[in-house]
């Protein structure tokens, strides 16, 4: 009778030690390999993710950081110290101008740039020129530099005079300046790469106000 109950009974035996395994310590204990396997792909998993932070790291270091542009040289201001104009009759003009330059670097490494000159012209006559000296342009930072010159139209055809009385007339005087600082770039103190700073600027001296205005550069 004991016997017949024990086998219909509706709940589990019970070990002798009292003590009953889980589902997840008997798959621990039954299939050890299948833990090691587990546990060797989700090693591969953080491999992975690693690798592809590294690459998207390196990606933008070479795009932003590793990427040499050329500095920029330009015309940032010029007022005048001294100021004599000629008329539509008698064109002519001698100036006193002081200009200040600015050589952009927008590298991560800095810019060191050999001597250079400015030429100004009208209409294709050089009417003037400043000299700039070596120095250096930090990185991602822009050098200031200011001179002075003399800009007169002694020079100039007689095609060009003819220009010039016109210009005279209407109160403006365009005017351009041009100019190559060569260079390298530092960067890291590991790479060295040979740029060179263009300088291609237009702008407009207004008789009116004897004032050097709508300075462009390309």
């Amino acid at each position: 009778m004991a016997a017949e109950q024990e086998a219909t009974s509706p709940y589990p035996l019970v070990p002798a030690n009292g003590y009953i395994r889980s589902d997840q310590e008997s798959a621990v204990t039954e299939d050890p390999a299948e833990l090691k396997r587990k546990k060797r792909m989700r090693c591969l998993f953080y491999v992975t993710v690693f690798a592809v932070f590294q690459v998207i790291v390196i990606t933008v270091f070479a795009l932003t950081v590793m990427k040499i542009k050329s500095p920029k040289f330009r015309v940032r201001s010029a007022s005048f110290s001294d100021f004599e104009v000629g008329n539509g009759t008698s064109p002519s003009f001698n100036l006193d101008m002081d200009v200040k330059f600015g050589v952009k670097n927008t590298n991560f490494g800095h810019f060191n740039y050999e001597d250079g000159i400015v030429e100004f012209e009208y209409r294709g006559t050089r009417i003037g020129q400043v000299n700039v000296y070596e120095a250096r342009a930090r990185a991602r930072s822009t050098r200031k530099v200011a001179d002075s010159l003399e800009l007169t139209s002694n020079g100039l055809s007689a095609n060009s005079q003819s220009q010039l009385a016109s210009d005279i007339s209407s109160g403006i005087i365009p005017i351009t300046s041009a100019s190559k600082l060569d260079g390298k770039i530092h960067l890291m103190k590991v790479i060295k790469k040979k740029k060179s700073a263009h300088m291609n600027c237009t702008m407009e001296i207004v008789l009116a106000t004897q004032s050097v205005q709508n300075i462009v550069c390309k």
